[in-house]
């Protein structure tokens, strides 16, 4: 299992409560989390419950065949950064780069945050 970042990976759910989420309906325009990420990856992922306060991003695994997402570990979410009990509705489910996992430059060139070295943010950039 490896982790895998990409763009334009979006799906919906329709699942509810603390647990692991059913991938439902792909979304046009986007890939669905088997084309982008794969069976058995790790990715970071953000559910947005529309309509209401309820988010959550984290790092996720997917199952053997990409019909799931595993919420591992929660990274930040309107449940004071706990997992979210979600509420009924159709959910949007989709890879990004929390912002606490990034490592950049600042505008003076400096890497952000400051335990990096700026040559390992510009090997990061070009990785990623």
């Amino acid at each position: 299992m490896a982790l895998v970042l990409n763009d334009r990976v979006k799906q919906t759910t329709t699942t509810t409560g603390t647990g692991t989420m059913t991938f439902a309906s792909a979304v046009t325009g986007f890939e669905t989390f088997a084309q982008g990420i794969g069976n058995s990856n790790t990715t970071y992922y953000a559910i947005f419950n529309g309509g209401t306060a309820e988010f959550e991003v984290g790092l996720g695994t997917l199952n053997g065949n990409s019909t799931t997402l595993a919420r591992t570990t929660i990274i930040s979410s309107s449940n004071s950064d706990n997992a979210v009990n979600f509420s009924s509705g159709t959910k949007d489910i989709f890879c990004t780069l929390p912002a606490s996992k990034a490592v950049y430059l600042d505008a003076s060139g400096n890497a952000v945050p400051s335990l990096a070295t700026a040559g390992f943010a510009v090997a990061m950039a070009i990785a990623l």
